[in-house]
């Protein structure tokens, strides 16, 4: 035991809470998905109930294995890097939405990588980068944050640019990244004034993308069928609803889901209900419990922060994944309208599962950060000065 103590300590750096927390996450969404595919492997896959499984558990070590490589780089390097990223990323949903991009559900979200044929959301690259990069720049302009040519017209350009293109193919996406980046803007001191006037451009920019793109129907019908109480329940959340009703507080037992045979996308957009009929409310809350544990810890790296960027990078990163888990279980449970957006660290996805293993590695690289003692003189590691190239001026 003390071995296997020495090798954790030497490798997993960090916060150990948020690690065990991601590690719990893991393995519930190993069986939840397991669970939840069975009946579509078995009729897709001539009868190999096992090939989601070992496909999501590959995913799942790939995720991982990009979150402790991305936990071990100082996250100040992630400054400069965000804006390489936004710069590759502009072309990219540019490129998918107009030219390359692989329709699915009637949207243009994807690009499928040659060779490997795995689907790629440029939009979760874009979205790390942006959250990245908007808190990069506020933390820069800390002495400036009331003065609106240097601090909020290059963070509205960026986030306006990006959230913009997203919206022509993703709504919900870029909703949620919005609200995170004004979030980020509360945390980084800018004043109320500036961020009324953030919403009202933020306001027509969507609306333009939305009625240029390919979405404003699918909006419109979502919002409609959420907000007319005449009108039918939409068949998916019919069946989330009889999933949870029919779950009871212990639920059916793991396996058991009937659901799981009739619901649209239940390892997916629906897996709460899956684990709610399966788990019952008790699985329920403790999947919101962790949810809000991760949150917790991420925060309280904000508090451990020494520095602004570390502070607006850990925020917004933990934001961003447990609001789309809220959203995600709020609309299973009729608390809002259809999204279309997965339940991060638990549904069955390919590269974003990728990219959220990074966002939560960086997390850990910044309670790394706050942790660490800077060898022989003492000094808080996030004092410690990375060189001149790296740093972000």
């Amino acid at each position: 035991m003390e071995i296997i103590k020495n090798w954790l300590q030497r490798n997993l750096k960090g916060d150990p809470i948020l690690w065990a927390i991601v590690i719990l996450f893991s393995i519930i969404s190993i069986a939840v998905v397991y669970s939840a595919t069975g009946t579509l492997a078995y009729k897709k896959m001539s009868g190999n109930t096992e090939y989601f499984l070992f496909k999501h558990t590959s995913l799942i070590v790939v995720g991982l294995a990009f979150m402790w490589l991305a936990h071990r780089i100082d996250y100040r390097y992630y400054s400069r890097l965000s804006l390489y990223a936004l710069l590759l990323s502009v072309p990219l949903l540019l490129f998918t939405f107009f030219l390359g991009g692989t329709t699915l559900n009637e949207a243009s979200r994807w690009l499928t990588i040659p060779v490997i044929n795995q689907t790629f959301q440029p939009s979760d690259l874009a979205k790390l980068a942006l959250i990245a990069h908007v808190a990069s720049m506020l933390s820069r302009r800390q002495q400036n944050v009331q003065d609106f040519r240097t601090t909020l017209l290059p963070v509205m350009l960026w986030v306006g640019l990006i959230c913009g293109i997203i919206i022509m193919s993703n709504a919900s996406t870029a909703l949620l990244l919005f609200g995170t980046c004004l979030l980020l803007m509360f945390l980084g001191r800018v004043p109320l004034k500036q961020m009324a006037v953030m919403v009202a451009i933020g306001a027509v920019v969507g609306g333009i993308g939305l009625s240029t793109g390919q979405r404003l129907k699918t909006v419109q019908s979502r919002l409609e069928s959420f907000t007319d109480k005449s009108k039918p329940v939409p068949f998916q959340l019919e069946h989330s609803y009889i999933a949870i009703a029919t779950g009871g507080i212990t639920g059916k037992g793991p396996g058991q889901s009937t659901e799981r045979n009739i619901l649209p996308h239940p390892y997916s957009d629906f897996i709460y209900a899956v684990i709610i009929e399966e788990y019952g409310m008790i699985g329920g809350v403790v999947v919101l419990f962790l949810y809000l544990a991760f949150l917790y810890r991420g925060l309280k790296t904000v508090m451990n922060s020494y520095g602004a960027f570390g502070g607006l990078l850990s925020a917004g990163l933990s934001f961003s994944l447990v609001l789309q888990a809220m959203v995600n279980m709020g609309v299973a449970v009729g608390l809002g309208p259809i999204t279309g957006l997965p339940l991060p660290l638990l549904s069955m996805g390919g590269t974003s599962l990728i990219f959220t293993g990074i966002s939560i590695g960086i997390i850990l690289s910044v309670s790394r950060g706050e942790r660490e003692v800077r060898p022989m003189t003492g000094e808080p590691a996030d004092t410690m000065r990375i060189p001149k190239k790296t740093a972000y001026a």
